[in-house]
Parts: C-alpha cells; sequence; structure tokens
C-alpha cells in the first residue's frame, strides 16, 4: 500500500451526503469541460464553412485548446496559488463558460482560436482546483475513488455527452451545439455554489517552495509516465478509424459500434481505476501499463481478426484511462505540500502525450502505414514499462 495524499491539516466536517453531492458537482462540471473540448470535432466542417477556413485549418482550435490546457492550466494555477479552491472552482467555470459564449457570438476565426485556448487553460485550472478540493472533505482511503469521479466525467462525456452534442451540432448548427453546453454548464455553476463545501486555501508555503516540491525528480518521473502511457495510446487512436476500416475491414456502422464499446469500455475503466488507486496505485499503474501493452500488442498482430481487435479494444478501454487515476494519485502523495500547484500537472501531461501521440502516429502512418501507428504506439508504451517499475519500487521502500 501506498500513503496517502497530503490534505488540509484541518479539513472541515463534511457529512457523507454533503460530500457525496460535492463530487456529484464536480463529476457535471467535468462532463461539460469534456463536452466542450472534443464536441468541436464533430462540427469541425461547419465551422470551417462558416468561418471560410478549410478544415485543416479549423482543426488548429482543437490544438489550441490542447495547449491550453498543457501550457496555460499550470500558470494560471500558479497565479492563483494563494486562492481558496472553492472560489477558485466557480470563477474558474464562470470564466470558462464566458469563453465558451464568446465562440458563440464572435464570427472571426482568430477570436474563436483565442477563446478555445482560454478556455483550454481554464479546463486546466478547474480540474487541479478540483483535485486539491476534494482532498479536503474525502478520507484519504477514498481519495483515488473521488479522483475517478472527477475523471468520469471527462469519460462519459466522450461516450455521451460527444455524441449527443453533435448530434445536436448538426441540426442546430455548431453554435447551436455550444450554446446548450453553456446551458447545462450555468446549471452546473450554481450546483457548485450551493454544494461545495468550504476547503482550504492554497498555496500555503506560496508559489517557490510549492513550485521546488511540484517538479522534484520523482514528480517529473511521474509526469513522464503520463506522456508515455497517454502518447503511445493516442498514436494509435488518433488513426484507429482508418485502421478498423482498411485493416480489420469493418463497414462505418461496425466502426461507430466498436468505438462506442471502446467509450463505454472507457468510462468504466475509469471508476475501477480510481478502486484500484485506492488499494495500491503504483501497483495499478504497472499492471496497467502491462495489460495497454499486451491489448495493443494483439491488435497488432491480429489487427486483420474483428473479434480479436473487439477484445483489444474493450481491454484497451478498460485500462488506457483507468490508469490516470493512479497517476494523479501518485503526483500527489510525490508533490506533498506542493498538491495545489501539482494537481494541475497530469492533466499537462496527458495533453502533451496526445499532442506528440498524434504527431508520431501521423509519421508512422506517412513512412509505413497503418500497422506501423499501432507498432509505434506499442514502443512507446513499452518503453514506459521501466518507469513504473521503477515508481513501483519507490512505494515500496
Amino acid at each position: 500500500m501506498h500513503p496517502s495524499p497530503t490534505v488540509s491539516p484541518s479539513p472541515p466536517a463534511v457529512s457523507r451526503a454533503r460530500g457525496n453531492l460535492a463530487l456529484l458537482s464536480l463529476f457535471l462540471a467535468t462532463f461539460v469541460l469534456g463536452s466542450t473540448e472534443l464536441v468541436i470535432v464533430g462540427v469541425l466542417d461547419l465551422i470551417a464553412a462558416d468561418t471560410g477556413v478549410t478544415v485543416g485549418t479549423a482543426g488548429v482550435l482543437v490544438t489550441a485548446y490542447a495547449l491550453g490546457l498543457a501550457i496555460g492550466g499550470p500558470a494560471l494555477t500558479a497565479a492563483t496559488i494563494r486562492l481558496g479552491r472553492r472560489t477558485l472552482l466557480w470563477i474558474s467555470m464562470l470564466a470558462f463558460l464566458l469563453a465558451t459564449l464568446t465562440m458563440v457570438v464572435t464570427d472571426g476565426f482568430a477570436f474563436l482560436l483565442v477563446a478555445r485556448a482560454v478556455a483550454g487553460s481554464l479546463h486546466g485550472v478547474f480540474v487541479g482546483a478540483a483535485f486539491v478540493a476534494v482532498g479536503s472533505f474525502v478520507p484519504p482511503e477514498r481519495m483515488g475513488r473521488a479522483i475517478a469521479v472527477i475523471l468520469g466525467g471527462i469519460a462519459v462525456s466522450t461516450a455521451m455527452g460527444v455524441p449527443i452534442g453533435t448530434l445536436v451540432g448538426r441540426s442546430l448548427g455548431w453554435r447551436g451545439a455550444f450554446v446548450a453546453i453553456i446551458a447545462v454548464g450555468a446549471v452546473v455553476l450554481a450546483g457548485l455554489l450551493l454544494l461545495m463545501p468550504a476547503v482550504s486555501t492554497g498555496g500555503a508555503q506560496g508559489l517557490r517552495s510549492q513550485a521546488r516540491a511540484a517538479f522534484a525528480p520523482r514528480v517529473l518521473v511521474m509526469l513522464a509516465i503520463g506522456v508515455l502511457l497517454l502518447g503511445g495510446q493516442f498514436t494509435v487512436f488518433t488513426y484507429i478509424t482508418p485502421f478498423l476500416l482498411k485493416v480489420t475491414g469493418l463497414s462505418d456502422a461496425a466502426v461507430s459500434g466498436f468505438l462506442l464499446a471502446y467509450g463505454v469500455a472507457t468510462a468504466v475503466g475509469t471508476f475501477a481505476g480510481g478502486w484500484a488507486a485506492d488499494r495500491d496505485a503504483s501497483r495499478a499503474l504497472v499492471v496497467a501499463n502491462v495489460v495497454l501493452v499486451l491489448a495493443l500488442g494483439l491488435l497488432y498482430v491480429a489487427g486483420a481478426v474483428p473479434a480479436l481487435v473487439a477484445v483489444a479494444l474493450l481491454v484497451w478501454g478498460l485500462v488506457g484511462f483507468g490508469l490516470v487515476p493512479a497517476l494523479q494519485y501518485r503526483v500527489a502523495t510525490l508533490a506533498g505540500p506542493a498538491r495545489d500547484l501539482a494537481a494541475s500537472l497530469p492533466a499537462s501531461a496527458v495533453n502533451a502525450g496526445i499532442a506528440a501521440g498524434a504527431l508520431l502516429g501521423g509519421r508512422a502512418l506517412s513512412g509505413s502505414g497503418l500497422p506501423a501507428v499501432v507498432l509505434a504506439g506499442l514502443a512507446m508504451c513499452l518503453a514506459c514499462l521501466p518507469l513504473t517499475w521503477l515508481t513501483g519500487r519507490w512505494a515500496a521502500r
């Protein structure tokens, strides 16, 4: 077993029911954030036509959000390090909704780009503050599951929110999809104001001392694990649809079914990963890394066999994001009193891995074809195994 992440010295007394309601509000908030981040993929062509740019240029809106989250999230967290986490939660959600509203009311592509980058930064701030806030009202033995609830909102948005938002966008226009998200987000904001208990003010030690602990070598190793494991997955996932169509030989309808099953497995795996993190986060990371290598290996060697591809996708979905609660837990544990700043770093590592994986997959595809994309992602995850084993040794000492 592992030590618990550092929490407030004197957390306020919060009933189990009140704590569960607070977790529900955070789950719904991250559902809104995740839907806003990813629904744009389903309406990208509509945005391109409306703003007079190519679809390829419109795709930069996805990159802008990811870079905002990866870079702007930690930067804004550092700038607000002494602000109470409850206050930061509702301020960042309000600002996020305003940034999204800017997308709806503007006609210029440049303003859309800036609004997406700002929204991504606020997404990163909110998620980091949420991880810190739960430490003030959730017992240490339930922290992994609490982290999974927060991440679960994003996982469920991938499986449900994005398809629904895309359907709305294709029916009412891309602006309609974001108006619907803003409306839900306003209700969620009210829930945060009503249900979140008072939590400790962040940054008691100051930014300099927090940065020293948050960027300690062992924390950086954990972040490298996040980059490699998510990078390996998105090397493959970015191009999974053409792989299923051309290598596996599925129809368009079958591809949709396979990806839906993968999305459901991802949501289930995220919650299961929280339970595993509470039992032993280091072991959960090692096991997830090994299983991920096996799943991608099966996808590579049996890519032309639909039944085995389905098994590979289901197993991949269960562990691929199920490892993220353990990663977040271990970063909080190793950062100790620097938890406020460190809480935003795993999301940055994950998004850096996604960006790097998409780039690596594109190069592998251009050079050697679709099977090489899977092999490149597999190699990336395999290269991570020594690091996950090393972190397990740290916990055992």
